[in-house]
């Protein structure tokens, strides 16, 4: 942690009121059904929760093409070199000072915001259709278990377990994502479907031909099965780890196990069907989660 203390004490924080006001605001207007767990953290690890997130929006939105850039590559490539200078002490905005209060306060691994921005880096420097099991694999580990990483880190563990719970979750929750966006990503030309698994099932590679394959609700259930794996072995690695610190991770687990079992009861066969998850349901889910 030398890098991230020098310009001045350990002990000292420019972050101020306004830029924490701007972190949550991000997460406020994203929606993001994570929100609920981020909101039951201690305040300052609530706020270090809410830069990772602000963070992450931002290099998505990148990726994604939702902030126009003349260059996306270029943009995300400057991302690490924002958070080397952050690292440094260095910090130019609201943003910048709340993510290196995180740093300053729990430790967080330089690493694991690289390991992001790569993640990002792969949508945003092609149109991924079919990867393998091994690109998928590592797409997963940096969109979403190295967020984890981050995040168990904020919520007060930085054991070895706590990142098992984010190896498994991570991944839990992203293939749930991608099972469940089908449609949406076929519409951007994107299929995130292992490559392997489509040639097993006879699933064609194009994304659009893909949706309406006789193989896919099959090939998409082993994917789902996978994700409950991840979901179940998460669940074991919480507790090896500090109980209250896990709350947050066991209410975003529980919120999307739901959408899960609902994505496994719709199926595949019409996949630009909604998935008609209760608000209530799951609301309900992450609340027994958080008292267990």
């Amino acid at each position: 942690m030398e890098r991230a203390l020098s310009g001045w004490q350990a002990g000292e924080s420019r972050v101020t009121d306004t830029d924490r006001m701007h972190v949550e605001a991000v997460v406020t207007r994203s929606g993001t059904s994570f929100a609920r767990g981020m909101k039951v953290l201690p305040k300052d690890r609530r706020y270090a929760m809410f830069a990772i997130y602000a963070f992450c929006r931002e290099v998505d939105d990148i990726a994604d093409g939702d902030v126009v850039v003349p260059d996306r590559g270029a943009a995300l490539a400057g991302w690490h070199q924002r958070i080397v200078r952050i690292y440094a002490g260095e910090t130019q905005d609201a943003l910048d000072r709340a993510l290196y209060d995180a740093v300053r306060r729990y430790d967080l691994r330089q690493a694991d915001f690289d390991a992001v921005i790569d993640g990002m880096a792969m949508d945003a420097e092609t149109i991924i259709v079919a990867p393998d099991e091994a690109t998928l694999d590592l797409y997963c580990d940096r969109v979403a278990s190295a967020v984890g990483r981050l995040s168990v880190r904020a919520f007060g563990d930085a054991s070895e377990a706590a990142d098992r719970v984010a190896y498994h979750l991570g991944r839990a929750l992203q293939l749930t994502n991608i099972l469940r966006d089908l449609d949406e990503d076929a519409g951007r030309g994107r299929l995130y479907l292992p490559r392997e698994l489509l040639q097993r099932y006879d699933v064609p590679l194009d994304p659009n031909e893909a949706l309406y394959a006789q193989g896919l609700d099959t090939l998409c259930r082993v994917l789902a099965a996978r994700a409950q794996d991840h979901f179940r072995a998460a669940v074991v690695a919480m507790k090896r780890c500090d109980h209250r610190a896990m709350r947050p991770a066991r209410m975003m687990a529980a919120s999307y196990a739901c959408v899960l079992a609902a994505l496994m009861k719709r199926g595949w066969r019409h996949p630009e069907r909604p998935v008609k998850v209760s608000k209530l349901v799951r609301g309900v889910r992450s609340l027994i989660a958080y008292a267990v």
